[in-house]
């Protein structure tokens, strides 16, 4: 076959080009596959991958037996699987000679596997139903045999749907055991995802068995990964609290500053269409603030709610940055007792301070201390 380049720019007058047939389809009809997406390309043309697989099929002139454990054999050409595997040629050269036949073995992998392997080892192709069903064996017999193009491929076919619940953690062993770092990723992933559904399985079983520092490894990440997820979300809800005692604080020197509503300093002038209040603590201090006026259990230790309005008087105190011009209730007393309080105590209010004013990570009240006086 002879080929040849047309220059597209020849002048139209030139009536001996030919017109170019038609580009293919994409679809030519066969089931049999070359290759998975990102993998590359091949310009190789189907009628030459058909000749490749003739050739295997027809085992013309083949001059190597391949012993199965089923006592099947496969036959095949030396120089085309020798120059397709280097552990293969190895194999070869130090194998018995009967005749002009090279007698090599490939044990503990079954017929039809064996077949598929050796058969993408002289045309590079494979059906989408043998992929399925034999990748296992495929991942296992390329990376023995050293076939870089069908460990990609294997690699790629399971982490694009052929990675499942009941093969995941025999995937896993194998991508440790053969070399798959990104597939071992991926694998371990699914396994901490789906522990409790797949630690019941008879493939757990026998990984804990065969390797059980490795099952005690991926227990002890999933312990790990468990015990990150609470910490996460304990420090989410403490954010989230952290925040909400600065909104307090907010909405406190609201109230005793301009009034909300119905309560306020006793200076202040309320009127029936008072502006809607902007801060969403206000309604719950409005009747904490009215509890605390009249209950007759105001020490500390007493009434719960009292307790919890003297906390929340005693963290202003702590974060206001002028107790001098301050209209909160107490704010200057419970500041000038805060040298009393033993050298504990201190430190856990210093700490919550800093937590609350962290809280707010862009600007911040001008009524407060900043951040870094805290």
């Amino acid at each position: 076959m002879v080929t040849a380049c047309v220059d597209l720019h020849q002048s139209s007058s030139d009536s001996s080009v030919p017109i170019p047939p038609p580009l293919p389809s994409k679809s030519d009809g066969h089931k049999r596959t070359y290759g998975a997406p990102g993998l590359g390309n091949s310009c190789v043309s189907t009628a030459t991958r058909d000749l490749w697989d003739r050739l295997f099929n027809d085992r013309y002139k083949a001059d190597v037996v391949i012993y199965i454990d089923t006592g099947n054999v496969i036959y095949a050409h030396a120089n085309i699987i020798g120059n397709a595997s280097t552990v293969i040629k190895g194999m070869l050269k130090q194998a018995k000679r009967h005749g002009k036949w090279h007698t090599i073995s490939i044990r503990g992998v079954p017929h039809d596997a064996v077949r598929v392997f050796i058969r993408f080892l002289y045309s590079s192709c494979y059906e989408k139903e043998e992929m399925n069903e034999f990748i296992m064996h495929l991942l296992l017999l390329s990376h023995a045999y050293v076939v870089p193009q069908l460990k990609r491929l294997c690699e790629w076919h399971l982490e694009h749907g052929l990675l499942n619940t009941e093969n995941v953690v025999d995937v896993f062993q194998l991508a440790l055991l053969c070399d798959f770092p990104r597939l071992s990723v991926i694998s371990h992933r699914m396994i901490m995802k789906h522990f409790k559904e797949l630690s019941a399985t008879e493939a757990w079983a026998a990984m804990k068995k065969s390797h059980p520092f490795l099952e005690k490894e991926v227990r002890d990440s999933v312990i790990l990964q468990e015990n990150m997820r609470k910490e996460k979300i304990r420090k989410r809800n403490d954010q989230r609290m952290y925040s909400q005692l600065y909104e307090a604080m907010e909405a406190l020197v609201h109230i005793c500053r301009d009034g909300c509503k119905t309560i306020g300093p006793h200076d202040k002038d309320f009127k029936p269409n008072h502006a809607q209040c902007n801060y969403e603590a206000c309604k719950g201090l409005e009747s904490l603030i009215r509890h605390f006026a009249g209950c007759k259990l105001k020490v500390p230790g007493g009434c719960v709610h009292c307790k919890r309005m003297w906390q929340l008087l005693e963290l202003h105190s702590r974060l206001c940055a002028d107790s001098d011009r301050c209209r909160v209730p107490l704010c200057r007393n419970l500041k000038e007792k805060m040298e009393k309080q033993s050298k504990k105590d201190e430190t856990r209010w210093k700490l919550l301070v800093k937590n609350v004013l962290g809280s707010k990570k862009i600007g911040g009240s001008p009524y407060f201390l900043p951040v870094t006086s805290s």
